[in-house]
């Protein structure tokens, strides 16, 4: 009697995981700043800066 021949099926690939958003921003990529004016630098208004954790891609560059 002739052996059996089995093949193996490949494995399958994973499923990519949803990026989390970047907490800092909220996921906008944009922090607000203080703006400081004057000798004593009293704090005026806000302006958008950059998120420095996730540099402004918005994802959480933990996961």
């Amino acid at each position: 009697m002739a052996t059996k021949r089995t093949t193996t099926k490949p494995p399958k690939s994973p499923v990519p995981a949803q990026p989390t958003e970047c907490q800092p921003c909220g996921g906008t990529g944009n922090v607000a700043v203080t703006v400081r004016v004057g000798r004593k630098r009293r704090p005026v208004g806000q302006q958008d800066g950059l998120c420095l954790n996730c540099l402004g891609t918005g994802t959480d560059p933990e996961s």
